[in-house]
């Protein structure tokens, strides 16, 4: 009897702690690339040598090889045929291709969240609004950037899609390449903190087309400081999504028996 009330107690018994992910060396080195173009460690257009990054990172060639062989893929590295591989370098127009693409998966993570997981979002989010405040005396400083892009992060993750996750982080590395041009156009750290604390503002009432449409500003707000130029706004043109009763809801394992989102 004893047995059997602890095996039952085990079985109710809630997670506390994630299971570790082990990840590969590869999957590891291109992290930590992906990390230092983002950062500006290497810069847009620079060659990256075999030999050079297995000496810094201490790693073999192979699982380095097939590090930036992924990287290759996500567009982030691009090879020349008897050069080697170098850096991406973006123009306007792929610097207005990448926010089509940002606007796109964020649009679709934010609707997600609002309607899977709001309570949830508004506290990680409402976090990430309080940690850009910290830096309010230096609205164009390196650190009120970083919560910037961490509230990004942190939205899309909300949304529980690996895929959404998957090419949002390619996506956030293209968007830290372009913060540079950004610097000096924000006059207030409200002109930056706004928008985001609105869209928060949006998840805790549930409104999906308000948040749709304060997104929509948000990117077309962005895309306007890094290229400066008054037609950039055009790629985002068009209505903001209507809340639906048919739209798909990755919902998490707990809230597999709901049959609709909570009002």
């Amino acid at each position: 009897m004893k047995a059997h009330d602890t095996a039952r107690k085990r079985a109710a018994r809630s997670r506390v702690l994630e299971p570790l992910v082990q990840e590969s060396t590869p999957a590891i080195i291109a992290r930590q690339l992906r990390a230092a173009i983002a950062g500006g460690d290497f810069a847009p257009g620079s060659q990256l040598t075999e030999s050079g990054l297995a000496a810094d990172l201490g790693v073999s060639r192979g699982p380095l090889r097939e590090a930036m062989q992924r990287l290759t893929q996500e567009g982030l590295l691009v090879s020349y045929r008897n050069r080697g591989l170098f850096v991406i370098t973006m123009d306007d127009d792929d610097i207005r291709d990448m926010y089509v693409a940002r606007t796109a998966i964020e649009r679709a993570a934010l609707e997600q969240v609002i309607l899977r997981s709001p309570d949830e979002a508004v506290d990680v989010l409402g976090g990430c609004v309080e940690e850009m405040e910290r830096y309010a005396d230096e609205p164009n400083g390196p650190q009120i950037a970083d919560a910037d892009m961490g509230f990004h992060h942190a939205l899309v993750e909300l949304a529980g899609s690996p895929r959404l996750s998957r090419l949002h982080e390619t996506i956030l590395v293209e968007t830290r390449m372009c913060l540079g041009a950004m610097r000096g156009t924000y006059a207030s750290s409200e002109e930056r903190i706004g928008e985001h604390r609105r869209l928060v503002e949006a998840i805790a009432v549930r409104d999906i087309k308000a948040a749709d449409e304060i997104m929509i500003d948000h990117m077309r707000d962005g895309l306007r400081r890094i290229i400066a130029e008054p037609g950039a706004v055009s790629q985002f043109a068009g209505a903001a999504m209507a809340p639906s009763s048919n739209v798909p809801i990755n919902r998490p394992a707990a809230d597999s028996k709901r049959t609709g989102p909570k009002t």
